[in-house]
Protein backbone atom coordinates (compact mmCIF):
# COMPACT_ATOMS: atom_id res chain seq x y z
CA UNK A 1 0.00 0.00 0.00
CA UNK A 2 1.52 3.23 -1.23
CA UNK A 3 1.76 6.63 1.18
CA UNK A 4 -1.84 8.09 -0.24
CA UNK A 5 -3.69 5.07 0.42
CA UNK A 6 -2.84 4.94 3.61
CA UNK A 7 -3.76 8.54 4.02
CA UNK A 8 -6.73 7.84 2.49
CA UNK A 9 -7.87 4.68 4.83
CA UNK A 10 -6.73 6.56 8.02
CA UNK A 11 -9.27 9.69 7.16
CA UNK A 12 -12.00 7.73 5.77
CA UNK A 13 -11.78 5.50 9.04
CA UNK A 14 -11.69 7.98 11.47
CA UNK A 15 -14.93 10.01 9.74
CA UNK A 16 -16.49 6.21 9.76
CA UNK A 17 -16.31 6.02 13.42
CA UNK A 18 -16.73 9.28 14.69
CA UNK A 19 -13.52 9.51 15.91
CA UNK A 20 -12.49 12.48 14.29
CA UNK A 21 -13.37 16.41 15.55
CA UNK A 22 -13.01 19.89 14.32
CA UNK A 23 -12.37 20.80 12.03
CA UNK A 24 -13.75 18.22 9.75
CA UNK A 25 -13.89 16.65 7.32
CA UNK A 26 -10.42 15.58 8.20
CA UNK A 27 -8.94 14.59 4.47
CA UNK A 28 -6.26 16.61 3.90
CA UNK A 29 -5.23 17.59 7.20
CA UNK A 30 -3.38 16.16 10.56
CA UNK A 31 -6.57 14.73 12.10
CA UNK A 32 -8.17 16.30 15.48
CA UNK A 33 -8.74 13.01 17.25
CA UNK A 34 -11.30 12.29 20.21
CA UNK A 35 -8.82 12.13 23.34
CA UNK A 36 -6.28 14.09 22.24
CA UNK A 37 -5.94 15.43 25.88
CA UNK A 38 -5.94 12.01 27.26
CA UNK A 39 -2.88 11.28 25.00
CA UNK A 40 -1.50 14.98 25.84
CA UNK A 41 -1.51 13.79 29.18
CA UNK A 42 0.40 10.69 28.81
CA UNK A 43 2.80 12.45 26.89
CA UNK A 44 3.68 14.47 29.96
CA UNK A 45 4.61 11.44 31.71
CA UNK A 46 7.27 10.68 29.65
CA UNK A 47 10.55 11.12 31.57
CA UNK A 48 12.36 13.13 28.43
CA UNK A 49 9.08 15.47 28.52
CA UNK A 50 9.78 15.90 32.15
CA UNK A 51 13.66 17.02 31.93
CA UNK A 52 12.84 19.22 28.66
CA UNK A 53 12.89 22.79 29.41
CA UNK A 54 12.36 24.11 25.55
CA UNK A 55 9.80 21.82 23.61
CA UNK A 56 8.80 22.17 20.29
CA UNK A 57 5.12 21.09 19.32
CA UNK A 58 3.87 21.64 16.05
CA UNK A 59 0.66 23.89 15.09
CA UNK A 60 -1.67 21.33 13.85
CA UNK A 61 -5.45 21.24 16.23
CA UNK A 62 -4.81 17.69 17.87
CA UNK A 63 -1.47 18.85 19.49
CA UNK A 64 -3.21 22.12 21.21
CA UNK A 65 -3.48 20.20 24.08
CA UNK A 66 0.39 19.24 24.17
CA UNK A 67 0.89 23.13 23.77
CA UNK A 68 -1.22 24.59 26.66
CA UNK A 69 -0.13 21.83 28.86
CA UNK A 70 3.69 22.87 28.00
CA UNK A 71 2.98 26.08 29.20
CA UNK A 72 1.05 25.22 31.96
CA UNK A 73 3.80 23.39 32.97
CA UNK A 74 6.28 26.62 32.71
CA UNK A 75 8.08 25.37 29.87
CA UNK A 76 9.15 26.84 26.81
CA UNK A 77 7.11 26.36 23.79
CA UNK A 78 8.23 26.87 20.17
CA UNK A 79 5.88 26.41 17.28
CA UNK A 80 6.34 26.73 13.54
CA UNK A 81 3.61 29.31 11.98
CA UNK A 82 1.26 27.90 9.58
CA UNK A 83 3.19 26.59 6.55
CA UNK A 84 7.20 28.27 7.86
CA UNK A 85 5.48 31.63 6.10
CA UNK A 86 6.89 33.33 9.44
CA UNK A 87 9.80 30.91 10.45
CA UNK A 88 9.40 30.21 14.23
CA UNK A 89 7.76 31.53 17.27
CA UNK A 90 9.09 31.14 20.74
CA UNK A 91 6.45 31.19 24.13
CA UNK A 92 7.86 31.92 27.08
CA UNK A 93 5.43 31.48 30.24
CA UNK A 94 6.72 34.19 32.06
CA UNK A 95 5.66 36.82 29.14
CA UNK A 96 2.09 35.39 28.76
CA UNK A 97 -0.73 37.50 31.08
CA UNK A 98 -1.81 35.73 33.59
CA UNK A 99 -5.21 33.85 32.18
CA UNK A 100 -4.39 33.60 28.74
CA UNK A 101 -1.95 30.40 28.87
CA UNK A 102 -4.96 28.97 27.03
CA UNK A 103 -5.43 31.34 24.46
CA UNK A 104 -1.77 31.24 24.19
CA UNK A 105 -1.86 27.78 22.68
CA UNK A 106 -3.87 28.71 19.76
CA UNK A 107 -2.40 29.32 16.52
CA UNK A 108 -3.92 33.03 16.73
CA UNK A 109 -3.02 33.42 20.67
CA UNK A 110 0.52 31.82 19.82
CA UNK A 111 1.10 34.87 17.53
CA UNK A 112 0.12 37.25 19.94
CA UNK A 113 1.31 36.30 22.73
CA UNK A 114 5.17 34.72 21.31
CA UNK A 115 8.08 36.19 19.40
CA UNK A 116 9.77 35.10 16.57
CA UNK A 117 13.13 33.21 16.95
CA UNK A 118 15.76 32.32 15.11
CA UNK A 119 16.30 28.51 14.97
CA UNK A 120 20.08 28.66 15.97
CA UNK A 121 19.24 30.16 19.07
CA UNK A 122 17.30 27.60 19.82
CA UNK A 123 18.09 23.80 22.04
CA UNK A 124 14.98 22.23 21.44
CA UNK A 125 15.18 18.99 24.24
CA UNK A 126 11.55 17.43 22.74
CA UNK A 127 10.01 17.96 19.60
CA UNK A 128 6.21 16.64 19.33
CA UNK A 129 4.36 16.97 15.92
CA UNK A 130 1.06 15.60 14.64
CA UNK A 131 0.40 12.28 12.35
CA UNK A 132 -2.12 11.32 9.57
CA UNK A 133 -0.32 7.66 10.42
CA UNK A 134 2.52 5.86 12.53
CA UNK A 135 3.90 2.59 12.38
CA UNK A 136 5.56 0.74 15.40
CA UNK A 137 8.69 0.84 13.53
CA UNK A 138 9.22 4.24 13.73
CA UNK A 139 7.35 5.33 10.22
CA UNK A 140 5.75 8.34 9.77
CA UNK A 141 2.84 10.36 7.51
CA UNK A 142 1.79 13.98 7.64
CA UNK A 143 -0.90 14.83 4.78
CA UNK A 144 1.60 15.21 2.34
CA UNK A 145 2.95 18.75 2.10
CA UNK A 146 6.31 18.04 4.06
CA UNK A 147 5.99 20.77 6.88
CA UNK A 148 7.30 18.70 9.88
CA UNK A 149 10.33 17.38 7.81
CA UNK A 150 11.50 20.78 6.72
CA UNK A 151 10.59 21.73 10.62
CA UNK A 152 12.76 19.24 11.73
CA UNK A 153 15.34 19.79 9.28
CA UNK A 154 15.78 23.25 9.56
CA UNK A 155 15.92 23.03 13.88
CA UNK A 156 18.93 20.13 13.26
CA UNK A 157 20.90 21.62 10.49
CA UNK A 158 21.07 25.20 12.33
CA UNK A 159 21.95 23.45 15.92
CA UNK A 160 18.63 24.68 17.29
CA UNK A 161 17.73 20.66 17.90
CA UNK A 162 19.81 19.42 20.93
CA UNK A 163 21.64 16.31 20.67
CA UNK A 164 19.30 13.24 20.96
CA UNK A 165 16.12 15.03 21.18
CA UNK A 166 13.19 12.63 20.56
CA UNK A 167 10.49 13.21 18.09
CA UNK A 168 7.29 12.45 19.23
CA UNK A 169 3.64 12.19 17.79
CA UNK A 170 0.12 12.04 19.51
CA UNK A 171 -2.16 9.95 17.64
CA UNK A 172 -5.94 8.30 18.52
CA UNK A 173 -4.86 4.63 18.53
CA UNK A 174 -6.58 3.55 15.10
CA UNK A 175 -3.17 5.75 13.53
CA UNK A 176 -1.06 3.03 13.91
CA UNK A 177 -0.41 1.11 10.95
CA UNK A 178 1.41 -2.11 10.18
CA UNK A 179 3.75 -0.61 8.17
CA UNK A 180 4.55 2.90 6.48
CA UNK A 181 7.39 3.68 2.97
CA UNK A 182 9.58 5.32 3.91
CA UNK A 183 11.72 8.35 1.45
CA UNK A 184 14.94 9.43 3.25
CA UNK A 185 13.69 12.72 4.07
CA UNK A 186 11.10 11.25 6.29
CA UNK A 187 11.28 11.88 10.17
CA UNK A 188 11.14 8.29 12.07
CA UNK A 189 9.18 8.80 15.50
CA UNK A 190 10.76 7.84 18.71
CA UNK A 191 7.57 7.76 20.55
CA UNK A 192 3.92 7.25 19.60
CA UNK A 193 1.38 8.29 22.20
CA UNK A 194 -2.15 7.60 22.04
CA UNK A 195 -4.91 7.99 24.04
CA UNK A 196 -4.28 4.28 25.84
CA UNK A 197 -1.08 3.51 25.39
CA UNK A 198 2.93 4.85 24.81
CA UNK A 199 5.30 3.08 22.54
CA UNK A 200 8.29 3.33 21.88
CA UNK A 201 9.54 2.96 18.17
CA UNK A 202 11.77 -0.56 17.22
Amino acid sequence: MDKEEIRWNVWSLMEEEQIARFPRPVFHRIPNFAGAERAARRLGNLPEYGAATTIFCSPDSPQRPVREMILKDEKILIMATPKLKKGFLCLKPDAIPKGSVSHASTIRGAFECGQFVEPSELKVDLFVLGSVAVSPDGGRLGKGTGYSDREYSILKDSGGLAVGALAVTTVHDVQIVEEIPRDEWDIQVDVIVTPTRTLRTA
